[in-house]
């Protein structure tokens, strides 16, 4: 079966459409936990690293969500993955608004994150299946949902704070879980097809021949530059708040600052996306980090409030294009039927290198008082990926486009 009537096809696009509206919303949980980081810690009166705990547990059900969610997407399709994680997540939200003690908070922000993972790797994997000579920018499409979500919903949610409190917003992210995921969820019950995996192995099995090392080799090396890429990405991320708050800006510039650095995220996923579509996942993950690190230089001669809006739009647009790069290489190099858990496992790796840069950088600053070397902490881990990227280049001995159009 030609597999050109199954992919890039006017319902792949409609697809994609329905998985960015679920990636906008589903993907609320990882930014609100920021957004709320200072009333947290504020409200149970604990110290900077205390109060990114939430944030920690929300990463780490985020990474195992991946995992296993991807696993069962696999197996079961991701209209079922989709509406089980938003009753997850609602339930979550709810209780969150509840809870007594950031001990609690913290728990329950695992079940948020486990929720929120359905909406991120497992859903990125499911839509690569639908393209093949646009693959690239349909998985970037689908990524910036995660990152449009950071840019839409803190402008919905910090009024609702000013008046409610951060358990008022949380009431709200319940609800929108609940309302516009599961309906969404069950658009997307069509299933791929054996002619499409097979046509996809086919030319991966290609691909995983030039680079000399074998699919499981690959995932554990892009494991690895997952966890130090977003160790870097997680300082600016976790902490722009906090860092807005300590030098006399507030908070409302912060969040200002962190969906400015998001929405050039979106614009940077978006172009890796047609990069990726041309010179390969590899290439486009080496440029990202790259730039990335570039970037987090940055930040340390500019601290004023004007430029610090502009270096986080910079640091937006340099690496917003990162994550997505691992689900490109993963579907250049590895076979179709185990995109799910290939993806998810990655994902999973850089979700765990966010909350360990996330916590590092809350640690180091307790330290020190000061951000500056949590930031040369950033930069030390962007060189691992960085390294790890141009070995992988150099193994495809010139080859930079793995997939032909």
């Amino acid at each position: 079966m030609d597999t050109s009537d199954l992919t890039d096809s006017k319902y792949s696009w409609q697809r994609l459409a329905i998985s960015l509206v679920i990636a906008i919303v589903g993907n609320a949980g990882m930014w609100a936990v920021i957004l709320v980081l200072p009333a947290v810690q504020k409200e149970f009166g604990v110290g900077r690293a205390d109060a990114t705990l939430p944030y920690i547990l929300t990463m780490i059900g985020f990474a195992l969500g991946n995992l296993m969610i991807g696993r069962a997407v696999d197996r079961f399709g991701v209209h079922i993955a989709i509406s089980l994680a938003a009753v997850g997540s609602a339930i979550g939200y709810g209780l969150s608004a509840l809870a007594p003690s950031i001990f609690i908070v913290s728990l329950l922000h695992f079940v948020i994150g486990f929720g929120t993972a359905a909406c991120f790797g497992p859903l990125i994997a499911d839509i690569s299946h639908w393209f093949l000579k646009r693959r690239g920018l349909a998985v970037a499409i689908a990524a910036s949902g995660n990152y449009l979500s950071g840019v839409v919903w803190p402008f919905f949610l910090t009024p609702v704070m000013a008046t409610y409190g951060w358990r008022g917003a949380y009431v709200v992210l319940a609800a929108s879980s609940l309302v516009i995921m599961v309906p969404m969820a069950l658009l997307l019950r069509k299933r791929i097809t054996q002619a499409m995996t097979d046509s996809a192995d086919a030319i991966s099995k290609q691909a995983v021949r030039s680079t000399g090392l074998s699919p499981n080799t690959m995932q554990i090396l892009l494991a690895v530059a997952g966890v130090a890429c977003c160790v870097a990405m997680a300082m600016p991320q976790v902490h722009i708040v906090a860092l807005c708050i300590d030098l006399g800006f507030g908070a409302v510039a912060g969040s200002q600052m962190l969906s400015l650095m998001l929405f050039g995220g979106v614009i940077s996923r978006l172009i890796s996306g047609i990069l990726a579509d041309r010179l390969g996942g590899l290439v486009t993950l080496l440029i990202g980090s790259t730039a990335q690190c570039i970037a987090l230089f940055l930040y340390l001669p500019f601290d004023g409030l004007v430029s610090l809006y502009v270096v986080s739009l910079v640091f937006g647009l340099s690496q917003g294009g990162i994550v997505p790069s691992y689900a490109i290489i993963v579907r250049e190099t590895m076979p179709a039927k185990e995109a799910g858990a290939r993806v998810g496992f990655i994902i999973m790796a850089t979700i765990f290198g966010m909350a360990l840069g996330g916590w590092m950088s809350g640690w180091i600053y307790d330290v020190t008082g000061s951000y500056d070397m949590a930031f040369y902490n950033g930069i030390a881990w962007n060189f691992l990926n960085m390294a790890i990227a141009a070995f992988l280049l150099m193994r495809l001995r010139g080859n930079t486009r793995q997939i032909p159009a």
